[in-house]
């Protein structure tokens, strides 16, 4: 046994040992803490050695254990890309570790066992470790199933509440119609391959017709997963009431997972891309985008917000693989690959900046048990450092300098820039039109985070639970530090990561972008440097010295010596001190950005009044709530839900309770065997 199969059992034993020490946590719930995430974490930190060494050292490793069907073992195989999503899942896993112990402090004592929680976690990391190393379609099945059931146990891991039970059902539903579709995608490049192995489907003689059933195939199994609209419905259900760490897992890892699926799929196993594939996803990943973070402004769940937010992003990583098949269709292999690597940097980058967000209102929700925005304010005061990562996470999603976000996202553009290398004049004109979509989605999600910010961190307290918030454990505070750390590195050094990539690309696609990389670590130029080009470090260095230049005014202006500071209230029109309602809420910041884009939304508003006993037609208070339902809910999922029961029915009728109808259908169905097998 060499090295890399020895790390690889290590990876993968680490989160079953952590699974099943956690049997013994209902006795003792210091072993949660003490034993159960340290072996979790430390599977995680594995992954980040195993995944960054092959990332930047590149070649390929296949290993076959024996296991699985007798006549088909499990193959396992460590590639750039396979390296790639270990060191993602590996930093999400190891933030998870450290903020768990302190999470769950409020499970300890209450009727939820430990146990179930611990399980579950170790074999949800388990089967997403699983899936990015299987190397055929029956252990990639195999893990895959592994982590959907895993993840669904801990969606309703509160399962005395209904919205929990609901939620579970509707993920665990789409997930199964989602892994059909990917079987049946296996199966086809097996049926020209001849084998299930990865090895033989990437080298079947596929004809367009059945290259292109595969792909959709593919798109709608690992769609339904990544969030896809429509396809995206069962994601704002389950991520808010899953526990918040677990949320940070799902949204931030899982979704990537399903990702990493469709890159495995499309550009290894299918090899040969078409555009018009490209233009297809393309226009979904445009739509995806711009309905996830519409959605997400109306939300006043800051939980379910984030979920929405997840639907944009995953549309924002989808566009980047849609110029990339594009490109790489029309015969520009390095403008191909300079959208892959876009979508590859975003895909890493919302793991880390999306798993510091849940984690922040994991620790808003359990120090205010507050998740409504409308009943949040002043936790910065309260919480200082959760205030400084969330912040620091916001700034990443809302796509600005020097934060990680923003790198991902100019990279997009630099590729959707780069149209007038085509040819076709149909895509000179979809392309800009997805560009466009792309900028006004990055605009809205700024606002939807200033909106959250500014509505749960500063100002007043609403409610008297918010007003006793604290900040939360040390090993808390440290995931999300380490999160945030993340962020910061990969936006202020994008050329080293752009760099890391190039194995990756290489074995892929058989391409490189030696071009971003040409003018040194301190300069990343995506084309060429008469095109564009980006410095980080540049600008980090320049925000660090606007801000050394304000902090010295500011202290070169302050009065010397000691001067007493005379506190007043603040004038407030008359109306007496400045109190908590007179603050903007959640609703009102968003009121013009619904007006415009009203026909979007189905918005449900409720206006409930209390009137004065002695005075009926004077109300004493007014509360005001806006919902936005889901419109694929009632384009989409009703009818087909209504047509399901309408056939289940019909098909009730043959239940006639008369035993001689049942020997009939028994052997009516004899015959018709009989009759197919001869």
């Amino acid at each position: 046994m060499n090295i890399s199969e020895f790390l690889l059992l290590t990876m993968l034993l680490l989160p079953v040992a952590s699974a099943l020490a956690s049997f013994a946590a209902d006795k003792n719930s210091a072993l949660m803490r003490w034993l159960v995430f340290p072996l979790l974490g430390a599977g995680g930190a594995v992954a980040v050695c195993l995944g960054a060494y092959r990332l930047l050292h590149g070649g390929s490793q296949s290993f076959v254990f024996p296991a699985g069907l007798p006549w088909l073992h499990w193959h396992m195989l460590l590639d750039p890309l396979a390296g790639f999503f270990l060191l993602l899942i590996g930093i999400v896993t190891i933030a998870v570790s450290l903020f768990g112990p302190g999470y769950i402090r409020e499970y300890e004592h209450g009727k939820h066992p430990l146990s179930a929680l611990g399980l579950f976690t170790g074999l949800f990391v388990t089967g997403m470790l699983m899936v990015v190393v299987a190397a055929d379609a029956f252990s990639f099945m195999v893990a895959w199933e592994l982590m959907s059931v895993s993840s669904y146990f801990l969606v309703v891991y509160q399962h005395e509440h209904s919205a929990n039970r609901r939620a579970g059902f509707i993920y665990l539903l789409m997930a199964e119609v989602g892994a059909l579709c990917i079987l049946l995608s296996f199966g086809v490049l097996a049926a020209f391959g001849g084998d299930f192995t990865f090895a033989a489907m990437q080298s079947a003689p596929l004809t367009l017709t059945w290259a292109t059933v595969a792909f959709a195939l593919g798109v709608v199994g690992f769609g339904m997963k990544a969030g896809l609209v429509p396809m995206h419905i069962w994601l704002p259900e389950a991520h808010p009431v899953a526990p918040s760490h677990i949320s940070a897992l799902m949204s931030g890892v899982m979704l990537k997972v399903a990702v990493y699926g469709f890159i495995r799929l499309t550009f290894g196993l299918i090899g040969h891309v078409h555009w018009a594939w490209g233009v297809a996803l393309l226009i979904i990943a445009s739509i995806t985008a711009l309905f996830g973070v519409l959605y997400a402004l109306m939300q006043h769940d800051l939980k379910r917000l984030l979920a929405y937010h997840s639907v944009e992003n995953i549309g924002i990583i989808f566009i980047g693989l849609g110029l990339s098949m594009v490109f790489y269709g029309t015969g520009n292999p390095v403008l191909g690959t300079l959208g892959l690597i876009a979508a590859l940097y975003h895909t890493i980058n919302h793991a880390m900046f999306k798993s510091l967000l849940f984690l922040g209102a994991g620790v808003v929700l359990q120090r205010s048990h507050e998740r409504n925005l409308e009943r949040m304010g002043g936790l910065l005061k309260r919480m200082p450092w959760t205030g400084l990562f969330f912040l620091i996470g916001c700034i990443s999603i809302s796509a600005l300098p020097p934060f990680n976000g923003f790198v991902s996202e100019w990279l997009t553009f630099q590729t959707a820039l780069q149209v007038p290398n085509l040819e076709s004049g149909v895509l000179r004109s979809i392309i800009p039109i997805a560009a466009a979509s792309l900028a006004l989605t990055g605009a809205l999600a700024a606002a939807c985070f200033v909106k959250v910010y500014g509505i749960a961190f500063l100002g007043q307290a609403r409610t008297r639970k918010v007003r006793h918030a604290r900040e939360a454990t040390r090993g808390m505070v440290l995931a999300q530090a380490w999160l945030a750390l993340m962020c910061l590195l990969f936006g202020v050094f994008p050329t080293a990561v752009v760099g890391a990539m190039s194995h990756l690309t290489q074995s892929l696609t058989g391409h490189v972008l030696s071009t971003a990389t040409a003018h040194g670590w301190l300069w990343l130029t995506p084309v060429s440097a008469n095109t564009a080009s980006y410095s980080a470090p540049l600008v980090f260095v320049g925000i660090l010295l606007a801000l050394s230049a304000w902090a010295g005014v500011y202290y070169f202006l302050k009065p010397a010596g000691r001067v007493k500071t005379v506190w007043r209230k603040a004038w407030s029109c008359g109306f007496g001190s400045l109190n908590s309602r007179m603050q903007y809420t959640a609703t009102a910041f968003t009121m013009p950005i619904r007006r415009v884009f009203a026909p979007v939304w189905r918005l449900h508003e409720d206006d409930d009044r209390v009137m004065k006993k002695d005075l009926p037609l004077e109300p004493e208070s007014i509360r005001y709530q806006v919902h936005a339902e889901d419109i694929t809910w009632r384009s989409i999922y009703l009818p087909i839900t209504r047509l399901l029961h309408a056939a289940a029915r019909r098909v009730g009728l043959i239940q006639t309770g008369n035993l001689r109808h049942y020997l009939a259908y028994t052997f009516g169905t004899l015959i018709l065997l009989l009759w197919i097998i001869t």
